[in-house]
């Protein structure tokens, strides 16, 4: 029989290269973790990161579509615990619920984001990730590098309304944090919503960029949603994509703060990255 084992689903994701990095340093100190198989799952084994990945103590790959993941094939591999990082396709919904289902029947003990009643679960709930908010600004910057004039800078917050915008990894290392608990009965049904360490705004990113290339930004949008546009004419599905439009709206009415930040999220696994950490990195990723 295979070793107890935790999944990671979309392990070389944004969330998922996190949980796997923690998980596979916390099976070399946590006693009762040593005991698990970590099962990393990706599409391609040949990527960069998944090369990366494997390399580290514990970490097995395994090339797997997980929509096609049933329950034999969690009891063949004696899946205990789960992490699932799901794509944000329109058939998302339908393809994680078939999952879930898989996981209950499989007798899986605990899922970190799941909503099936009968099964053990807890449901992480990032207000807005840096990937949403801040690229337009790192393009903006290398444009402005290259072409020595400005465009337009289009960002997705208002401009005052402050937002707890995260980093996809501190949501990884969160994750990673509740699969690493031998007791994980105590957040069972729990939401827990995480946010960044520091409050963000649409002006904030401005007063970045502007830092960065030593002049006032002249032409600014703020509540852009141009980028849903594009994405729905390119999809099968637009009705689907266009319900989007809606999720930003909290954010700008100012409900999506730090403030809302659940207080577990700092007791197990405090955010680190600030968006002028992220916007710094981005840019040096830039070259």
């Amino acid at each position: 029989m295979a070793p107890k084992t935790i999944l990671i689903v979309g392990a070389t994701g944004n969330t998922g290269r996190m949980v796997t990095e923690i998980l596979s340093q916390n099976s070399q100190t946590l006693a009762h973790l040593k005991e698990y198989r970590l099962l990393a799952l990706t599409r391609s084994t040949s990527s960069a990161v998944a090369q990366k990945l494997a390399k580290l103590p514990n970490v097995t790959f395994e090339e797997k579509k997980w929509p096609e993941i049933d329950g034999d094939w969690l009891r063949e591999r004696n899946v205990v615990k789960a992490f699932i990082a799901s794509h944000n396709l329109p058939p998302h919904f339908a393809e994680e619920s078939t999952f879930h289902v898989a996981a209950l029947r499989a007798g899986v003990k605990y899922v970190v984001r799941i909503s099936t009643t009968a099964a053990n679960w807890s449901s992480l709930q990032p207000n807005v990730f840096f990937t949403f908010t801040i690229p337009p600004a790192v393009e903006f910057v290398k444009n402005f590098r290259k072409a020595g004039k400005q465009g337009k800078l289009a960002l997705l917050l208002d401009e005052k309304a402050e937002v707890g915008v995260v980093d996809a990894d501190d949501v990884g290392r969160f994750a990673a944090a509740l699969l690493s608990a031998e007791d994980h009965s105590i957040h069972n049904k729990k939401k827990y919503v995480l946010n960044g360490p520091d409050d963000v705004t649409g002006r904030g990113i401005v007063d970045l960029v502007e830092k960065e290339i030593g002049v006032k930004v002249e032409n600014v949008k703020y509540r852009d949603l141009d980028f849903l546009e594009q994405m729905a004419a390119s999809s099968p599905e637009p009705h689907l994509i266009q319900s989007i439009k809606y999720a930003p709206v909290t954010g700008w009415n100012g409900e999506c703060s730090v403030a809302t930040t659940s207080k577990e999220v700092y007791e197990l696994a405090a955010p680190q990255t600030t968006a002028a950490d992220w916007f710094q990195n981005a840019l040096k990723n830039h070259g």
